[in-house]
């Protein structure tokens, strides 16, 4: 397995965006179905954000300056998808926003992904050398088990304020 930081947040995408699938085939059925993969979804986020901002996106703004205002864009973009999170984490499946609340977070979190993606990982990759995207793949790869899974928990809820307060 690649401790590559950028291929390690791409796999990250592609299984964000298999959930984001699951729950637009999911749309029409049973609400018990949707919350489940909405469940599966905010715990993706949670975890993907909380590396991002803990390891990957510090360190690039250290060591890539031409990424910098990308990186606030995305402290930013994290910031709503928190948010969105949070709130769909309180809601009932069968809440008449609940569909509309998730799909707001998927078109978000899909044009940040693409983002990411097509603009500045490739700066980012172009800059840093393999031994550093890997030392800093490394650093996420310890700090998984240790991020948290809900957008309510201390942790989370501190990357939240953090981007408030910040």
């Amino acid at each position: 397995m690649s401790t590559d930081a950028i291929v390690l947040l791409k796999e990250d995408h592609k299984e964000i965006r298999r959930l984001f699938k699951a729950f637009q085939d999911a749309e029409d059925g049973p609400a018990g179905a949707r919350g489940k993969i909405v469940t599966q979804i905010l715990e993706a986020l949670t975890v993907h954000t909380y590396l991002e901002n803990e390891v990957m996106y510090p360190e690039v703004r250290k060591l890539v300056p031409d990424v910098e205002d990308d990186i606030l864009e995305s402290y930013e973009e994290h910031h709503v998808a928190d948010v969105l999170c949070f709130e769909l984490f309180t809601m009932d499946a069968d809440d008449e926003r609940y569909v509309a609340k998730t799909t707001v977070l998927i078109e978000n979190v899909l044009h940040h992904v693409e983002e990411e993606e097509q603009e500045w990982f490739p700066k980012v990759r172009e800059a840093l050398g393999r031994n550093q995207l890997q030392e800093i793949g490394q650093r996420m790869l310890d700090l998984r088990p240790k991020a948290p899974t809900t957008p309510t928990e201390p942790k989370a809820l501190k990357k939240a304020r953090d981007a408030v307060v910040a």
